[in-house]
């Protein structure tokens, strides 16, 4: 089969077009033609700095995460899944899991479900990991109908999807964004946006909350964003981070009597542990997409398999509005 294979990390690393074997579903495993991938801030920082996150595959590498595409063989042990369905998942790119940026990939049965029937491959390739960290975040948060609920980032991967899922789990959803394109796409989702370009905390805090603060918040941007979220939350409250890699004084938290919760949605690849959960929230996800609730945003670029590299550019442009995705 045709891969991008990149054969040493760095700044310019680059991809190249090679033949490689197609692989063979293996215990558990179904092999699938992918027909999308769509790429995520973690592929880009892989293919930078290769060996310095514990997480990257040897090279030579077949990077991507994510991916849309049709079941062509099922491997021994695999219930629930049969040769010619759609499908959509995250189950490569890292560890010693080869991954989407090919015509095919062997993948475990457990990291997949059937793809919603109202996307596009293009649309469902965008999903997977974004969908994932967001569900898991608001569900670990506590999410529940009623409640005020920010969003920082509302108009990157990971946040528009979350503010499409707190609507649907009936939050009353503030988010987020840098500009008027962000705002509008925020507000286009139904959530009220916040421009913290212009806004202070203190200010849209007082604004939206009467000064009481947000019940929960899904932080997208973390690091030292987080000390914002801990100024925004009410007593109690409830942060959700994909983004912790840093140092912080916890002070404001103890005081407040935050509870932090750190989404890491790759722990189930990389270690092997509860995988089939990632498969029950993607089923779940598609349901709430075939409900109308939740549809992912792509940037207006797409790309060929051939042009990979021009795709993680475009998302390391900080250009984007929406997913990058890549059609084979």
């Amino acid at each position: 089969m045709k891969a991008m294979i990149v054969s040493q990390y760095g700044e310019n690393a680059q991809f190249e077009v090679r033949d490689v074997a197609k692989p063979q579903p293996g215990l558990g495993q179904v092999l699938i033609r992918i027909a999308a991938s769509s790429v995520n801030t973690v592929d880009t920082m892989i293919r930078k700095m290769g060996k310095d996150l514990p997480l990257s595959p040897d090279t030579p590498a077949i990077l991507g995460m994510d991916f849309a595409g049709t079941i062509e063989a099922v491997g021994a042990n695999v219930e629930g899944f049969v040769v010619g369905e759609e499908v959509y998942g995250c189950a490569g790119g890292l560890a010693d899991l080869p991954g989407a940026l090919a015509e095919y990939i062997a993948a475990d049965s457990k990291l997949i479900a059937h793809k919603p029937a109202n996307l596009s491959m293009k649309e469902a390739a965008a999903l997977p990991l974004v969908g994932i960290t967001a569900y898991e975040g608001l569900m670990r948060a506590h999410i529940t109908a009623g409640q005020k609920v920010l969003v920082h980032g509302g108009a990157g991967g990971v946040g528009h999807v979350a503010v499409q899922l707190a609507k649907h789990f009936g939050a009353v959803v503030y988010a987020t964004g840098g500009g008027e394109k962000q705002m509008d796409l925020i507000e286009s989702l139904g959530a009220k946006a916040i421009n913290y370009k212009t806004e202070s905390v203190e200010a849209y805090v007082g604004k939206h909350t009467d000064g009481a603060g947000f019940d929960l918040i899904f932080d997208s941007v973390g690091g030292a964003n987080l000390i914002n979220s801990f100024q925004a939350a009410a007593l109690n409250g409830q942060i959700a981070t994909t983004v912790s890699l840093c140092e912080l004084d916890l002070t404001l938290a103890h005081f407040k009597g935050l509870s932090l919760h750190v989404v890491f949605m790759l722990l189930p690849m990389l270690h092997n542990h509860k995988r089939e959960q990632h498969g029950e929230i993607l089923k779940a996800i598609a349901q709430i997409v075939e409900a109308g609730k939740l549809k992912p945003v792509l940037d207006v670029h797409s790309y060929t398999l051939e042009a990979a590299g021009e795709a993680y550019a475009r998302l390391e442009s900080g250009q984007t509005m929406g997913k990058v995705v890549i059609e084979n």
